[in-house]
């Protein structure tokens, strides 16, 4: 379901907080509001977890990972956090890539140019049936699969860079089709954002946002309605909702199921939105809590909410969180906002 998954592109409808539940009653993440468009939540009353951490960043080298207390009031760390502390320079690692998110210069729909020229991008490029026409000659400097073109190619959708046929120098050319429109998207390694990258800002670990939950399915699947980052809004698929409790109080989030059986969720919380001095973060998230167990039980790791593609650049479709996935309280755990230099 993810951008870099399949064919949809990676918030939210933020919406009014209803009071809190009763211990043990479910509730949604939020109601529904004209604080959609924001996609930041606002805190309620709900009691909040205990500690609330702080943040940390991370930068390209693992000196810039949080270290946590000197090593005389702390001289272990559980393996849990030690595999958190991983997968925080293993996304660092990714998003600045040569063809991470960072380096994505434009997506060039060709509805926008019906001559075929697209901004920046070689080539004269037509839409013929269920193929894309690129047309070149070698002072375009455009190779398909390698070899310089002069003449004609015909392509089709690619699923990211590394699937790309087309190149352009160093730039990685994409070809995509998103609900019937074709468009050309550009990863240039030499990108601004990729060069002023600084970092993840994150909170801290902590362990009790790593939280027991269960997946239940819905009878049939079901597609919402949600603007996505460009402001149009679009379906998405949800297949069922995990629920979980914080502080005595159940709270069910709506998920989609990727193609290989684990879950994606977008939510949004009492930070989203909100100025990093006041403790905020990007107005929303994803996260990934992978497969539910035959029996539905699973974990939500909290400390693993990721930012959206576009976070990132702003050449990204992301979806905003489903209605009711806007949770009443302050999560501070996962990353929170892109860090550049200068």
């Amino acid at each position: 379901m993810t951008e870099a998954a399949a064919q949809r592109d990676t918030t939210a409808t933020t919406a009014r907080h209803p009071a809190p539940a009763q211990s043990g009653a479910v509730q949604s993440g939020a109601g529904q509001s004209s604080a959609a468009q924001s996609g930041a939540g606002q805190p309620s009353t709900v009691a909040r977890p205990k500690p609330t951490p702080g943040p940390t960043s991370v930068a390209r080298s693992e000196s810039a990972l949080p270290q946590g207390p000197a090593a005389g009031r702390q001289p272990t760390e559980s393996a849990e956090r030690r595999r958190w502390r991983a997968w925080r320079q293993e996304r660092a690692e990714a998003v600045s890539a040569p063809y991470g998110p960072l380096s994505v210069t434009g997506t060039h729909w060709l509805a926008d140019s019906p001559d075929g020229y697209l901004p920046d991008v070689p080539g004269r490029w037509t839409e013929d049936g269920e193929e894309l026409v690129l047309r070149a000659v070698t002072q375009d400097q455009v190779a398909v699969a390698g070899q310089p073109l002069d003449g004609e190619a015909r392509l089709g959708p690619e699923h990211g860079p590394l699937d790309a046929r087309v190149t352009s120098g160093d730039r990685h050319l994409v070809v995509l089709r998103r609900e019937g429109l074709w468009a050309v998207r550009v990863f240039d390694p030499d990108a601004v954002a990729r060069r002023t990258f600084a970092g993840i800002d994150a909170f801290d670990y902590a362990e009790q946002w790593a939280v027991p939950a269960a997946y239940r399915a819905f009878d049939t699947g079901r597609t919402v309605q949600v603007a996505n980052a460009d402001g149009t809004a679009r379906g998405l698929g949800l297949t069922g909702e995990v629920v979980f409790t914080v502080d005595g109080v159940q709270y069910a989030l709506a998920a989609g199921t990727e193609g290989d059986g684990s879950l994606w969720i977008v939510l949004a919380d009492g930070t989203s939105g909100r100025a990093k001095d006041a403790g905020g973060s990007y107005p929303f998230r994803f996260l990934h809590p992978g497969t539910p167990a035959p029996d539905g039980t699973l974990t939500l790791d909290f400390n693993r909410a990721l930012l959206p593609p576009c976070a990132f650049a702003g050449h990204f479709l992301c979806p905003f969180p489903p209605p009711g996935n806007t949770l009443p309280f302050p999560l501070t755990a996962g990353e929170r906002n892109l860090l550049t230099a200068g």
